[in-house]
């Protein structure tokens, strides 16, 4: 996997515009974001992830890939709830994991058209897909299709990084936070890879 074509220019503006940011770059160099290439793959691990850490997300998603073999679509469908439940999956993301791979696997979701639309317009038509709500639709812009500004505000790491790195562990304002959003913009997804980094070098891959 390799880094997408803007990360340095990206990373020398970021450096630029923010020394907090540039000091966790050379912390974590050497590490980038790269896509899997695999638009099923990237919204079912990031189904598998939603509301809990990092770390438990990677031993659920090790279990689930074990179970299903090939990570295709009709081979999730081949499994019994009691197999998928057996994973550690909740019973809401089994049903949002059929529900994915039914549509995958029916050819009702056009993964082609994706990428001629923008960030927001994709975020909606995502978000019409039962379990993806706006965060998972943001892992799907920054991780598969590798977008240059997301800002997923909602993400727990990104909050509690930025209230470590910029408010001595204290939540931030609205209002600096989207001082920070302006100062990052067009690369918000490279600042937010690195927020990221700076809670979990192992890094987050959907």
């Amino acid at each position: 996997m390799t880094a997408p074509a803007y990360w340095n220019r990206a990373k020398r503006e970021l450096k630029n515009a923010d020394p907090v940011l540039g000091a966790l770059m050379v912390r974590y160099k050497g590490l980038t974001l790269a896509s899997r290439g695999d638009a099923f793959q990237t919204l079912a691990r990031s189904i598998v992830g939603q509301q809990i850490s990092v770390k438990a997300a990677q031993s659920v998603w090790d279990r689930f890939a074990a179970a299903v073999g090939d990570m295709e679509p009709k081979r999730v469908l081949r499994l019994s709830e009691v197999q998928l439940r057996g994973c550690g999956l909740s019973g809401q993301k089994v049903k949002y994991l059929c529900d994915l791979s039914e549509r995958f696997s029916s050819g009702t979701i056009d993964v082609a058209r994706w990428h001629t639309m923008d960030d927001e317009t994709l975020i909606a038509d995502l978000t019409q897909v039962k379990g993806i709500g706006r965060w998972t639709a943001e892992m799907f812009l920054i991780f598969y299709l590798t977008r240059p500004d997301v800002f997923p505000l909602g993400d727990l790491g990104v909050q509690r990084a930025l209230s470590l790195h910029y408010n001595k562990g204290r939540a931030m304002s609205d209002r600096r936070i989207a001082a920070l959003s302006k100062l990052w913009t067009p690369w918000r997804s490279v600042a937010t890879w690195y927020l990221w980094r700076s809670l979990d070098p192992v890094p987050v891959e959907y």
